[in-house]
């Protein structure tokens, strides 16, 4: 029963993020004009998004799903990752290239998909409070974030999650790393690219076909955030290749002396 509410409540914190970055599309078109500074619905999906995150925790703590032990280990893994986001300020790095995304790909690769959406939202909340980056696209990024972490583990029982961290195993969530440097960039641009004015033929329109929304997006994409993206892509794939197999090798340890039960997760 309680694995049942837990999941709903995973469902519809995706559906939440689903139906933020689709606000717009859906949105009158005064509200579409008001511009990305003046969307206070951000506010409601980040509170919701918190909220949603917190209740899941509570229902899998009380049905011995997470103990405190992997709480503890998720809190950890949250404050290090942030570690790495104030080395990323104090260091600029060219492009979009975070080393956030890692250490979230290769967690919820071990830990499983419920424990990788908690990770990403929670490491890009924490880190937007702590470096003062807390506006409209919060939410977003916690969201998108969270994909990534759930994705992650979805991958890791698709391949069969091995503590050995196979050369084949190294090799897909390198390029899993890869494919979501892009649709990271792809996913966040939809916050606000009914807003901005892009060059001829990508801006959005009120009322666009969804073909024609398709093409102008993908316009505005490449003009504005393909380049950007695939520094990104290319640095998750450099992260993860490099350190995947030690990573991997080290948080399982932990899993299994914390006996996280991860078999029924994704």
């Amino acid at each position: 029963m309680r694995r049942g509410i837990s999941w709903a409540i995973y469902l519809l914190c995706g559906s939440l993020g689903l139906v933020a970055l689709a606000y717009p599309f859906l949105a009158p078109t005064t509200a579409v004009g008001t511009g990305i500074g003046q969307r206070q619905d951000a506010t409601l999906f980040a509170a919701a998004l918190v909220g949603l995150a917190l209740a899941a925790l509570f229902i899998e703590v009380q049905g011995n799903t997470i103990d405190a032990k992997t709480m503890a280990i998720l809190g950890v893994l949250i404050a290090v990752t942030n570690i790495l986001r104030f080395v990323e300020i104090a260091v600029p790095i060219p492009g979009g290239f975070s080393p956030i995304f890692g250490p979230i790909i290769i967690a919820g690769y071990v830990f499983g998909a419920r424990f990788g959406f908690l990770m990403g939202s929670m490491t890009l909340l924490l880190s937007g409070l702590v470096t003062g980056g807390v506006g409209p696209w919060l939410p977003f990024q916690m969201f998108t974030a969270g994909w990534i972490g759930m994705s992650a583990g979805w991958l890791g029982q698709l391949l069969g999650r091995s503590d050995k961290a196979t050369e084949r195993h190294v090799l897909a969530l390198s390029l899993f790393g890869l494919a979501w440097g892009f649709g990271y960039g792809l996913v966040i641009n939809l916050f606000f690219w009914p807003y901005a004015m892009g060059p001829s033929g990508s801006s959005w329109e009120l009322g666009m076909p969804v073909l024609g929304a398709v093409r102008a997006y993908g316009a505005f994409y490449a003009a504005t955030s393909l380049l950007w993206d695939a520094i990104r892509a290319l640095g998750n794939m450099a992260m993860v290749a490099i350190l995947g197999r030690p990573m991997i090798r080290a948080l399982d340890r932990f899993r299994r002396r914390f006996a996280f039960e991860v078999s029924g997760d994704a």
